[in-house]
């Protein structure tokens, strides 16, 4: 979403938003020296919500609930995105509106409109109505799966849906570079780059166990983060799935939407929960029954509600699967069963490499049906 600042040096309203690799920023406004700093900073406030509201249309789209009928969460949802076209209108107005206020877009539309009344001058709420305009724009570029110029802080946000020609873009940077590349961070949806990055991942796996005889899932085993324990239990969950026949995206969404709803402060279905509760008692169990050192009990046990970072799931993810490539090519480079020379070393290294590469786009090639 787009951040809004007052820069005092220069007085001035200022929009940022990021791209990927660090912020982009640009002026809305220029501010008189009359007008109070507790005000201007309230108006930034206030289309910094305005800003956060309107871009959950986009990571929580209507069509990713599962019911639309009256006063169900799509058709809420619905109603939120429906009330862009009120936005600038609300803005713009000279006085209160008459009518009652009833989604959180228009609420957070109406109270930017109050703060500029209270600034009273045509000339900001002109500016700020031409940026709110810019705003809306690339929300709906972004929704379109073109992430270019403002539009571009969607890799930044994790969405329960993802754009088909997102996934497609994605599959083109990981079949030029399957390691990832800066591109597939600032081009391209972090959903969509996930559900691609599945795809490779599991074809790296897959090429992997090939060549060293090992179970799948031993590979995956081998790409534990000491700082990350979780990521391994999200790849062991992906890989299991695809070897089973699932496809990437029905894979990963579950994943990106649970973790979403957590962040939101709530659970979707019990049977994930239960589990985890198993397994930690089990755990408890085993280590009274072991009189072990650890403090185990009920009350002592962090329970992990998902294996990804709710504030960023798709992007933690992400980072999980090309962490997951990456061992993936370790591991193949280790089991090499010819040994060369000192000397020949290197030369051995970029054939063996090559061959990786190689042998993972001819798998990703042949598993390209069960991407989408």
């Amino acid at each position: 979403m787009t951040r809004y600042a007052i820069d005092r040096a220069h007085n001035t309203l200022l929009a940022q938003w990021s791209t990927g690799i660090g912020d982009t920023a640009t002026i809305v406004a220029r501010l008189t020296h009359d007008q109070l700093h507790h005000d201007t900073r309230q108006l930034a406030a206030d289309l910094t919500r305005l800003s956060h509201v309107c871009w959950r249309s986009y990571t929580h789209p209507a069509t990713a609930a599962d019911r639309h009928n009256p006063h169900s969460l799509g058709w809420h949802r619905q109603q939120e995105r429906d009330a862009f076209t009120k936005i600038l209108p609300l803005i713009a107005a000279t006085r209160p509106a008459d009518q009652p206020i009833g989604t959180k877009v228009e609420q957070a539309a109406h109270a930017v409109a109050r703060t500029l009344r209270v600034l009273d001058t045509s000339q900001l709420t002109t500016h700020v109505s031409t940026d709110v305009a810019a705003e809306l724009a690339a929300i709906e570029q972004a929704e379109r799966g073109d992430l270019s110029e403002r539009a571009q802080q969607a890799v930044a946000l994790s969405r329960e849906d993802a754009s088909p020609l997102q996934i497609s873009q994605a599959d083109r940077l990981l079949h030029d570079n399957p390691f990832g590349s800066q591109d597939l961070f600032t081009q391209v949806d972090p959903t969509a780059a996930a559900i691609a990055a599945a795809h490779w991942f599991y074809a790296a796996v897959t090429i992997t166990a090939q060549h060293t005889g090992l179970h799948p899932i031993q590979v995956v085993a081998s790409a534990e983060q000491h700082d990350k324990p979780l990521a391994l239990e999200s790849l062991t969950d992906i890989t299991t799935a695809m070897d089973a026949g699932a496809r990437a995206r029905h894979v990963v969404m579950p994943l990106i939407r649970n973790a979403l709803h957590v962040a939101d402060g709530h659970l979707r279905g019990i049977l994930e929960v239960q589990q985890r509760i198993t397994a930690a008692q089990h755990l408890i169990g085993r280590a009274q029954a072991d009189h072990s050192e650890l403090d185990l009990s009920p009350d002592s046990v962090y329970l992990p509600l998902t294996s990804l970072d709710p504030a960023r799931p798709a992007s933690d993810l992400l980072d999980n699967l090309l962490h997951g490539i990456h061992t993936c090519w370790h591991l193949y480079q280790h089991t090499n069963p010819q040994h060369p020379s000192p000397a020949n070393a290197e030369n051995s290294h970029q054939q063996l490499r090559r061959a990786f590469l190689t042998a993972a786009r001819e798998e990703a090639a042949t598993l390209n049906e069960r991407l989408l």
